[in-house]
């Protein structure tokens, strides 16, 4: 299923039925009276957040949602039908934009959360209603009032605990796959991952989400390479981890160049609680990895971390970092989930 994280509709909520002008007709009925019942109110435009998916792929196919119009009101009393509403159903993390693409309307981070994104308009009153002591046969009644009309955005920004960020062909995701049941693409060649990937986590008992975000380059930030259209997916992230290739020419620049990356994004990214580790050390010689060392603790001024995602030395380390600063209460229901859930056994008796 391809990966969609962008979506322009188009939605309207259901117009309310008009209101009707009738009078009792029986006979035997001497003063029957007005008899008009009321239009139905409109359907409302509702976006829930469901269970099961991660990507907006539905929105590319349809674009235009309606909710249905309210019933007219009809004689002997009868008032109209209300309109059904229409629900759009969207995954946790996404946010909802004016057709200006920067007015927030709404941000949903809870399953199950919902929200009335266009209210139907109300059913007219038929001439019943304005019946009084004084007008006993009125001949007006309302129409519908029209339904509410706009195009909006979706936007969805991943809902993970943790994120990898780090130059193409960092390793990424070969250590997603290795710590988790994620399938990622992987090969040798630059934007082998073009679409943000995620995976659970468990790591000494604790579950967590980890998302495997598109390698970055220099002027990413200005459009350059994927630019950095998926850095969204990390704004949620308690903590980055930072992969930077031991075989790459300057380890220290290679981190700055993401810096530089992260802290041009409006995100705020550049703030987030950042480890660091030098991926790849089984592919280069004691020197050479001492040499890359030392370059990467100058230009983070810190004390990297040295792992092997293709062999695992060093990984159980970088996760239990991850896990110390994410702390016991995972920030997203899907690591919950995943921690919470059981294990499936066939039915007995």
């Amino acid at each position: 299923m391809k990966f969609l994280d962008e979506a322009k509709v188009y939605i309207r909520s259901g117009d309310g039925g008009n209101g009707c002008v009738a009078f009792r007709r029986e006979k035997y009925v001497e003063f029957g009276g007005p008899s008009g019942g009321n239009g139905g109110r409109g359907g409302d435009v509702i976006i829930e957040v469901v269970d099961g998916l991660n990507t907006l792929i539905d929105y590319r196919y349809q674009q235009h949602f309606k909710a249905q119009k309210g019933t007219n009101g009809m004689g002997k009393d009868r008032h109209g039908a209300n309109g059904k509403d229409i629900v759009l159903k969207v995954p946790v993390g996404t946010q909802i934009f004016d057709e200006d693409r920067t007015t927030l309307i709404h941000d949903f981070t809870a399953l199950g959360e919902k929200f009335v994104l266009a209210e139907g308009g109300n059913g007219g009153f038929g001439n019943a209603h304005f019946k009084t002591s004084t007008n006993r046969a009125p001949r007006n009644a309302n129409p519908g009032e029209v339904g509410d009309e706009r195009w909006i955005w979706l936007r969805l920004k991943l809902i993970a605990d943790a994120g990898l960020v780090g130059l193409p062909n960092a390793g990424k995701s070969t250590f997603l796959s290795k710590v988790s049941a994620a399938k990622p693409k992987i090969a040798d060649y630059p934007f082998t991952t073009l679409h943000p990937q995620l995976g659970v986590v468990n790591a000494d008992g604790r579950e967590f989400v980890l998302a495997d975000i598109p390698g970055l380059i220099e002027g990413a930030h200005e459009g350059a390479g994927l630019g950095d259209r998926f850095l969204g997916h990390v704004e949620r992230c308690r903590v980055l981890l930072h992969l930077v290739d031991a075989t790459s020419e300057h380890a220290g620049k290679a981190y700055k160049t993401v810096r530089n990356e992260l802290e041009a994004y409006e995100g705020q990214l550049a703030e987030k609680i950042e480890i660091v580790a030098l991926n790849k050390i089984d592919a280069v010689t004691p020197d050479e990895l001492k040499q890359q060392k030392d370059r990467l603790k100058r230009a983070a001024k810190k004390t990297p971390l040295l792992i092997s995602a293709a062999t695992g030395e060093g990984v159980p380390a970088a996760l239990r970092a991850l896990v110390e600063v994410i702390g016991e209460a995972p920030v997203s229901n899907k690591a919950k989930g995943g921690a919470q859930a059981e294990p499936w056994a066939p039915p007995t008796g």
